[in-house]
């Protein structure tokens, strides 16, 4: 029998395992977990959110001492940032990674939109507020329309994600 070299480090990794007193069967389900489409998209929704939590809590912080430093009181689009991560970013990729689990999605284009849309409107919330609090003079009108096509892209891939749910469900 002529076995390649992967193979014969594959077998030699089997019998490690199993010397140790573990089945193979629980081994061969964590190798499939490995390469299982469905594990992988999941992880890539969970790491999503990580990446989003961890930008709203930077966006509170901010906001908190940002407002502190130059003692601004006012309201300010500032103090939205960290709540428009926390459940635009965090909540809904934790929901999609749950939902990714029992329904087979095809959503990448959709999701990087929507990863886009999201970046994007967070992005120019932070300029606004840093307008107002050191109240400059700023064209208003530029910042409302790079927002406004954050907003857009945000709004049309969440709808195109929603309908992929939906598709997937129904086969």
């Amino acid at each position: 029998m002529n076995c390649s070299l992967l193979e014969k480090q594959f077998i030699k990794f089997i019998i490690y395992f199993s010397n140790m007193g573990i089945s193979i069967d629980v081994l061969l389900r964590q190798v499939r977990n490995l390469f299982d489409l469905e594990v992988l998209i999941m992880k890539r929704y969970i790491n999503y959110s990580i990446i989003y939590t961890v930008l709203a809590m930077i966006g509170g912080v901010f906001y908190r001492e940002f407002t502190k430093m130059n003692d601004y009181t006012a309201w300010t689009t500032l103090s939205v940032v960290h709540t428009h991560y926390f459940i635009l970013g965090m909540m809904f990729f934790l929901i999609l990674g749950l939902v990714s689990m029992n329904v087979n999605l095809k959503i990448n284009r959709a999701v990087m939109f929507y990863n886009v849309g999201l970046n994007l409107t967070a992005i120019m919330l932070v300029v606004r507020g840093i307008v107002q609090v050191l109240d400059l003079n700023v064209v208003s009108a530029v910042i409302s329309g790079i927002a406004g096509i954050g907003h857009i892209i945000l709004g049309v891939s969440l709808i195109l994600i929603l309908l992929d749910i939906k598709k997937a469900c129904i086969k």
